[in-house]
């Protein structure tokens, strides 16, 4: 508590305020801790209160609202999966953009899934270069600072925690057609075309269309009106499907391969306790959850060993240990594969059933009495092919041993009977993290993708080991006003990944191995070898705890970079003003604390990527070696030497408010970054008459800018209740500054990237609407686009060939706005939480929207909101004629308003009081229900604007929301 001076009188009544300055909040930053006032850069401290509510398989699911500047993708449903994350914009092109995840001091290189969110006591999010220059190249997208718990001394305590949940899909299905609609927009798609590709008269294609309804669906199998055939059902006189047809059947392919009760069961025990001189920490824990999609499953077995021990006042060491067995069923199908059961559960027309079905409707039973799979011997889509006999009858399996240490030992002293050496520290640190991978995919014998080979089955093995090594001297010392901390060290980071595959067909029923299989497929291996050596140094000041002063410097060698390249220098200064604590401040009472920052550093990277591989490899020539000649192995030169390439360096300044107001009831925070990457990792484009289409190389610059706020405030507080609501918002702009002078722009499909514009611009046609006579699609074009971007020449055309050569930039993903707003109460013992997510701009391009509104293929069905197509000439509407594989070229119409509000979770819990829980032995006792990605609200059913950072979508498997019940036991 502060100290106060008072006069004596009779009857003196003090009220003593908190003395903020001696709870302080501490920051885990590289490679020690901060006093959060004290520091010059930006941090965010996650609480391990924060992610213990979220139930997630993978902890990068936990980080989306927590913090400003993070932007997460949803990360999919498929249980274990996680989240891609990135910090403050896109800090490259061709290079990760993924930040460095560091657990107990080292860098992780392990699965994410394999840890147990259960045992981390915080996450510290570092994005500025203050923060994390000290991690040097692998810390330039920002580090994410893991902290797990570690034992207490006192009395042994053991923790049991309980809970059981039921998944369902958390985003609405799209809104597709039924089954009238559907036949009638088939109908009207083959009149169509008749009419406007074949010149036939309105009546002629009307009967010739009505005619081949049957043929081009199917046949009368697949009627499932069968008071009507095929060639009756369209009425000839309104050219309508005839109101009385009856529907004998009516199944949902989502439906059938759907569990929206998915089961998750998730345990937790923990033992911790010790004496002031050996502390220790115990932990267990078992995953089991299933998916919403039948026959995928995610199930994780972990343990952790914490021990920390003091030998005297000059010697401390500790290891830290993890291990975890996880086993994964998973779907191996994606994009617009057959066999992805997203693509084809979607988009399959409502009139074929999944079942066999006898005239009355229903299913055809097996000599077991088990409905048998339709696998559409006629069916136009996907013929004597079924995509859920696929999901059951193919498996793909992959499991996983996961092993991390973290050890230390530290020798030093700052008790005053250490002369001149107090102060002196020097740590050992050694980190490893090793993780086996066995996958299994299984292709069956009788159906789907290799019934023809008589089934395939591939064994893929992987083994990943790497170890971090460093060793720290870092010397404290007061003299004064003046306080110093010097950091000196040295690390060397080892990475080796190793890759075996085989596969055989031709198999024995029943045997998921190699040996009985008697073509082989495939057979091959690799290795992948990566190494850093850095040495490092930082100085923190501080005069009077007014003023801050913070310096670092590292320099890295990477083995991805030729040798006369190999070596990085990255570097930051920061300062930090206290300006609460300056003599003019002091009879301002209701302020606790008022701080201004400013920092600058730059950082390197050497994270090129090769699609979503690293390249380990960049400056060399790689050759291909699958080119025999007869019995004499053959190679091809692949890729192009280039010596000179080096690091992609990242410069950044950030300036910041903080403030602390009314006993701490109100916190502020304010910041603006500026953020250049230079020098960035390219493919410099080449001639393709060289055979190649270019090289790595050093080229381009681009800027991400943006601003974060937080607000945090006690909204009520007495006794019983305390009521906090938080609001955090965050901007960013990005900028292509410049690429390579043969190819300013970078175009891929409907994406621009180019000087001038924001990454990944979308670039394609725009709609001028339809025309009114023919229902055909309008569109925007243009004689000449000027490199400034303006337009000559614009017209109106129904030619999309024209169009397709007339694009525009439309926007990009990026959002004006993203942040969180949650709220936490307690009241007696009843405590609630509820975190929202929104996301204000930005566009997306909906690739399975605009599928189900320009269908490829007969036998797919249309979204809803093409019942507002063209009809007739005179019809004005928004939505051209229906027609199957017609010719247009991509436009506007498909791009979303990417803006979103979510409800990330609700949480409600109660704590029994404790005169009632001693009586039973037991510390403490809570209960608790929580809810987890529990609603989305977008523009369009079915949309993810969260899919991923690009703006696109594809046939994925949708995020799921979760409600669980559970128990939290201390004794």
């Amino acid at each position: 508590m502060r100290s106060q001076e008072v006069d004596i009188r009779e009857n003196v009544r003090i009220t003593l305020r908190v003395d903020t300055q001696l709870i302080d909040e501490v920051v885990v930053v590289a490679y020690g801790t901060a006093r959060k006032e004290s520091f010059t850069g930006s941090a965010s401290v996650i609480p391990n209160e924060k992610l213990e509510k979220r139930t997630v398989a993978n902890l990068t699911k936990a980080l989306d609202g927590q913090t400003t500047g993070l932007v997460a993708t949803s990360g999919g449903g498929q249980p274990g999966d996680g989240s891609s994350v990135v910090i403050r914009g896109f800090g490259s092109i061709n290079a990760s953009q993924t930040p460095l995840y560091v657990i107990d001091g080292v860098p992780f290189s392990g699965s994410l899934s394999s840890i147990n969110s259960a045992d981390i006591e915080s996450m510290t999010v570092l994005k500025d270069a203050s923060a994390g220059a000290l991690y040097g190249a692998r810390g330039a997208n920002g580090v994410i600072i893991i902290t797990t718990k570690k034992g207490k001394e006192g009395k042994v305590s053991v923790s049991y925690k309980g809970m059981v949940g039921w998944s369902s899909r958390a985003i609405k299905e799209y809104d597709m057609v039924g089954q009238k609609d559907f036949v009638q927009l088939t109908y009207e798609a083959l009149r169509n075309s008749y009419v406007y590709k074949n010149n036939y008269s309105w009546e002629d294609a009307s009967a010739v269309a009505s005619a081949g309804l049957g043929g081009a669906l199917g046949g009368e199998i697949y009627n499932p009106f069968k008071n009507y055939t095929w060639a009756t059902l369209i009425n000839p006189e309104t050219g309508m499907i005839q109101a009385d047809a009856r529907s004998v059947w009516n199944e949902n392919w989502v439906d059938a391969v759907s569990d929206n009760a998915a089961f998750r069961n998730e345990q937790l025990l923990t033992i911790s306790g010790g004496t002031e001189k050996l502390k220790s920490l115990f932990s267990l824990g078992y995953l089991d959850e299933n998916g919403v999609l039948t026959t995928t499953n995610f199930k994780r077995y972990s343990g952790r060993m914490n021990i920390d021990a003091e030998v005297n006042n000059w010697i401390r060491g500790g290891l830290n240990t993890s291990f975890s067995n996880t086993e994964t069923n998973y779907s191996m199908y994606d994009e617009s594969n057959y066999s992805n059961i997203w693509y084809s559960a979607q988009f399959m027309g409502p009139i074929y059933p999944v079942y066999q079905k006898t005239l009355t409707g229903e299913n055809e039973l097996d000599a077991l009495g088990q409905p048998q799979l339709d696998y559409g011997p006629t069916r136009p889509q996907m013929s004597n092919f079924n995509a859920i006999g696929t999901l059951y009858d193919d498996k793909s399996i992959v499991r996983n041993d996961n092993v991390s240490t973290r050890s230390y030992f530290s020798i030093g002293s700052n008790q005053d009977n250490a002369g001149w050496l107090k102060g002196l520290k020097f740590d050992v640190n050694l980190g490893f993290d090793y993780r086996t991978q066995n996958e299994m995919i299984y292709y069956n014998m009788y159906h789907g993708n290799q019934a023809g080979a008589n089934g395939m089955i591939y064994k893929l093995n992987t083994r990943m080991f790497s170890y971090t090594f460093n060793q720290l001297l870092n010397w404290q010392r007061s003299f004064g006003l003046h306080n110093l901390d010097v950091l000196a060290g040295h690390e060397y980071y080892d990475y080796e990944y190793n890759y075996l595959e085989a596969g055989k067909s031709n198999l024995v029923d029943g045997i998921y191995e190699l040996r009985p299989g008697t073509n082989i497929r495939s057979a091959d291996s690799y290795s992948n070898s990566y190494k850093i050596e850095s040495y490092l140094s930082r100085l923190n000041y501080n005069f009077d705890e007014k003023y801050y002063f913070s310096a670092s410097w590292r320099t890295d060698a990477s083995s991805r970079f030729y040798k006369d390249n190999r070596w990085g220098n990255f570097w930051s200064v920061g300062g930090n003003w206290r300006v609460s604590e300056e003599s003019f401040m002091e009879n301002l009472t209701w302020l606790d604390n008022l701080s201004l920052k400013a920092s600058y550093g730059v950082q390197g990277n050497d994270g090129l990527m090769s699609g979503a591989s690293p390249n380990y490899y960049a400056w060399q020539s790689l050759y291909s070696l699958g080119w025999p000649n007869a019995n004499n192995t053959g190679a091809m030169i692949s890729t192009l030497e280039n010596k000179n390439v080096s690091w992609e360096k990242n410069g950044n300044l950030n300036v910041g408010l903080e403030a602390r107001l009314l006993d701490d009831r109100l916190d502020i925070s304010f910041e603006y970054y500026n953020r250049k990457t230079s020098d960035m990792l390219l493919n410099y484009p080449m001639a393709l008459s060289t055979g190649f289409s270019g090289y790595s190389a050093n080229v381009g610059d681009m800027r991400n800018t943006g601003i974060e706020f937080s607000l945090s405030g006690v909204l009520m507080k007495t006794r019983d209740l305390t009521w906090r609501a938080t609001l955090m918002g965050s901007t960013t702009k990005n900028k292509v500054l410049k690429l390579t002078t043969q190819s300013p722009e970078i175009i891929s499909g409907i994406y621009s990237i180019k000087e001038g514009m924001p990454l990944r611009s979308f670039f394609l046609a725009r709609s001028a609407g339809v025309d009114p006579a023919t229902g055909a699609q309008l569109y925007y074009a243009y004689d000449k686009m000027n490199e400034d971007g303006t337009i000559e020449g614009e017209y109106i055309t129904s030619d999309y060939g024209k169009a397709a050569t007339s694009k525009y930039y439309q926007g990009s993903r990026i959002p004006d706005l993203y942040g969180s707003i949650s709220t936490d109460l307690t009241y007696k013992g009843i405590d609630l939480s509820v975190m929202t997510t929104y996301s204000i701009g930005g566009k997306i391009f909906d690739n399975l929207y605009s599928a189900s509104m320009n269908i490829l293929y007969t036998g797919n069905t249309w979204n809803k909101h093409a019942l507002r197509r063209w009809q007739k000439p005179g019809d004005i509407t928004d939505v051209p004629r229906v027609e199957i594989a017609g010719s247009n070229t991509f436009t506007d119409r498909f791009l979303v308003n990417a803006s979103y509000f979510a409800i990330k979770n609700i949480t409600l819990g109660y704590t029994l009081p404790k005169e009632w829980t001693r009586k039973i032995g037991v510390e403490s006792l809570r209960v608790f229900g929580t809810g987890d990605n529990l609603a989305l609200f977008t523009h369009l059913d079915g949309t993810d604007p969260q899919y991923n950072f690009s703006g696109g979508t594809d046939y994925v498997y949708a995020p799921n929301k979760t409600y669980s019940i559970g128990i939290d036991i201390k004794f």
